[in-house]
Formats: C-alpha cells, structure tokens, sequence
C-alpha cells in the first residue's frame, strides 16, 4: 500500500525524523488558509500529490510543465496550484494515463547545501532490511547504480537485533557528513530504521536528503510503502489509503480477498496459486498474446469469489478472451467448474472463454462446464489453452 508525500511526512514528523514544514490543500477555496500556516517571507515549493515518482519532470494533460515548483510568493504558490490541482500529471511512472492531482503540498522552501539518497527497504537475497544510501540525492538511484555503483552504500540489519549504532555512524560516514551534521544524520537513519520497522514497510525513501548551509540534516521528500499483509497492525495507516489513487478494478477485487493486478494486454486470468499465474501471463506471451491481468483467486477460493473474479475481469473493455486456468489441490476444480458456470450465466458472458482444469474432482469439473451448455472451450493442457485464448483475442479485437 502507498502513501502520499504528505501523509509519509507527516508520520516522519511523529516518529522525531526532521522533515520541512508543509501544509496540504484539496480545493482552490483552500489555498489561502494553507498558504498562510506557513512562515511569511519564504520561498515555497508547490507539489502535486500522486502516487508516482518523477512529478518534478511530469508533464500535465493540457501542457504545463512540472508537479514540482519553487516561488517566491504566496500568490504565485497559488497561481502554480491552480494550474496542477484537478489536472492530469504524466510522469514515467504513471504511463500515458497519468494520474488527476486531487491534494496539492506547500512546503517552506529549505536552503539546501547539498543533497543525498536515502532508502531502507527488504533485501530478498538475504531476507533482511538494507539501508541504501549514497552522495549523489536528487537522482534515480537506478541512474546511479548503473553510472557510478561506488557511490551506493548498502548496510544489512539483522532483523533479530536491529539497528545498531555503529551501522547509523556508518550510513553517516558513508555520506561523509561530518560536525552536527553527522549527529543529526546518525539520529535521523535510527529514526527511520525504527519508523521502517514498527510500521512494517517494503519501502522507505528519502530523496532527496538534505543537509542546509547551517548543517541541519532535513528529509525534504518521503516515499513511503507498506506491506500490505501486515496492515491489519496498523488501522491508522489503512486510514490513509487513497482509493483513487488506485485501479478501481483493484480496489473491488480486495473486497472479496482476490489478489489482483490491472495489467494492459486483452486476455484475462483467473489462475489458482501466484506461480501458477505468472506461468500462465508467461506462456500467454510465448503464444504472441498479452494479459490484461494478474488474478490469483487463492487455494480456497468460494464459488462467490469466482463470480466476483469474473465480474471483475469482464469489466474491463480491454479483455477480449478469459483463460481459466485451475491446480486442483484445496481448490476442488468442481467448485471452481460451478462457480464458472454461475457467472458466464449471470454476467451474460460475451468474450470467448478458455477453460483448463486439472487435480482434484477434475473430471467431476469437466462434466458440469460440459452439461452446462457454455460456448466455452476447453482446454486439456496449458499450452493448448493458450494458444487458443491468443487465437480467439486476436478474432475479437
């Protein structure tokens, strides 16, 4: 689960990690009161709020040029806020759709005497935290890694202990920081490890990081992610989901316990079990197709969340053939064959439908798609299912 920028300095502040002083607005008529909450005289930087990276470089639908401004007055804050707030920001995240800017940030502008990276996320390969830091703050780490990997420090927490002070001084002196800077930054990485941990993040990000010419070390931007298995921990941070920020086909599915990820092909999922999945988009591909998504509907699931599965994906006008393709293990393929059925029937089904099932009460699942009367085609293999449902999209589109 993502955050926006303010949301996440706002729980930097709370957690003792100095951040700049900012104020958000969600309408014109709110742009004034904002704007006079911060100290008068400063210089101020106006963000759009999204869920993507890259809004300083953005581009918005009608031609303005930037998420990120820096002005001198509140009326020019407002001028730029004005421009942003209900636009459409692209950024290279965000693909060709972009993404309408709802909460438009002030922040008091900070002098900065240079700027740093920051990021405490999960290292698969040793199952533990790393933090990643490096000089070069202000650009994509990937540009980094990939032009000078000698300027990117990484230190593994042993989740057991967690951070210790050496591994802060560490981080600091990697940054080579030194004076009271060095201080505030020791503190402010303990900080940040500890926000990481009891809020059960996948990702923190500071970038930039900032030290000011009179050494106060400043996270002056914040991107913040959250396991989402472990949200059930912190009914504050589910609070601060922004549901139009995400794909509404993503929303409905996490109502009915479906793992479920919008993707931009015509031939929808529905699989069983996420290495399942990823076989299936893969040998959709190897077949010429395109998914449309990734939906894992579980080893469970009911006959109801397969119809809500299936209303989800023919919701999509981009889908123009579903592959049902179905482990019977747990999930007993009759029940996956009756929840199928129910839902073609309900639906009004009017996209071709490929259908393989195999393991457990297979032949029990046959039967009733067979004695159904479904235009359905069934499949015997995963390679044969594929290259029909490629086939049949290709004479839909």
């Amino acid at each position: 689960m993502n955050i926006h920028e303010y949301q996440a300095k706002q729980l930097f502040a709370d957690a003792g990690v100095a951040v700049p002083e900012g104020t958000v607005a969600q309408s014109v008529e709110d742009f004034d009161q904002a704007l006079a909450t911060l100290p008068s005289g400063n210089a101020i930087v106006v963000k759009a709020q999204i869920h993507a990276g890259g809004r300083g470089k953005g581009t918005f639908k009608d031609g303005f040029q930037g998420g990120v401004h820096v002005v001198s007055t509140p009326e020019d804050a407002k001028a730029k806020a004005e421009a942003m707030l209900g636009n459409v920001l692209v950024t290279k995240q965000t693909g060709e759709a972009g993404k309408e800017v709802s909460t438009i940030y002030f922040n008091d502008a900070t002098d900065i005497d240079k700027e740093y990276y920051l990021a405490i996320l999960m290292d698969r390969a040793t199952s533990q935290p790393v933090i990643i830091a490096s000089t070069e703050g202000g650009m994509d780490i990937e540009e980094v890694a990939e032009q000078t990997p000698e300027k990117i420090l990484k230190v593994l927490i042993d989740p057991t202990l967690g951070i210790r002070p050496f591994q802060a001084r560490q981080v600091a002196f990697g940054l080579e920081l030194k004076g009271d800077s060095f201080k505030q930054c020791v503190k402010l990485v303990t900080k940040l490890y500890a926000f990481f941990w009891q809020k059960d993040c996948s990702q923190v990000e500071v970038n930039p990081l900032v030290t000011t010419p009179t050494g106060d070390v400043l996270a002056l931007d914040a991107k913040v992610n959250f396991d989402s298995n472990a949200l059930f921990r912190h009914p504050d941070v589910v609070e601060l989901r922004d549901l139009s920020e995400e794909d509404p086909k993503e929303v409905e599915a996490s109502k009915f316990d479906l793992n479920y990820i919008a993707l931009d092909g015509s031939v929808a999922c529905m699989v069983n079990g996420a290495g399942l999945a990823m076989a299936t988009m893969d040998i959709i591909k190897h077949y010429g197709g395109s998914p449309a998504n990734f939906l894992d509907v579980g080893g469970g699931a009911t006959e109801e969340q397969v119809e809500n599965a299936f209303r989800i994906l023919v919701a999509d006008d981009a889908v123009k053939a579903i592959l049902v393709n179905i482990f019977g293990g747990i999930m007993k393929c009759d029940v996956i064959a009756t929840g199928i059925v129910n839902a073609a029937r309900n639906l009004e089904l009017n996209v071709p439908l490929v259908v393989r099932l195999e393991g457990t009460n297979v032949e029990e699942g046959k039967k009733i798609l067979a004695d159904s009367g479904l235009a359905l085609e069934p499949a015997d293999s995963l390679a044969e299912a594929a290259e029909k449902v490629v086939k049949l999209a290709a004479q839909s589109a």
